[in-house]
């Protein structure tokens, strides 16, 4: 009864902060506005399968033979990940700015 209501509460504020930094940012920024955007949209995904079902459908399963199995996942989910990789490289390359 917890879990369900927490993580759309948690989804929600996560939202929120993704707007507020994404309007602070610059068009000079555009690789951080598309991880941001990645972000969201992953975001909300989630959130509409937690709201219509009560749970996120994950369905891309992958593994070799009966060896090795990678963790199952959405599409949402992929889009979260890269955007957070994208998020990772916009700093590190802001870094190296400040630097020159």
């Amino acid at each position: 009864w917890f879990r369900t209501p927490f993580l759309l509460c948690v989804s929600v504020i996560a939202m929120f902060f993704i707007i507020s930094y994404f309007r602070k940012t610059t068009a000079e920024q555009w690789l951080l506005r598309l991880a941001l955007a990645l972000v969201m949209g992953g975001a909300i995904g989630n959130f509409l399968d937690r709201v219509r079902l009560g749970y996120v459908i994950d369905f891309i399963d992958w593994h070799w033979y009966d060896k090795a199995t990678w963790p199952t996942f959405n599409v949402a989910d992929s889009a979260i990940s890269v955007g957070v990789v994208l998020m990772l490289l916009e700093m590190a390359f802001e870094a190296r700015r400040k630097k020159a």
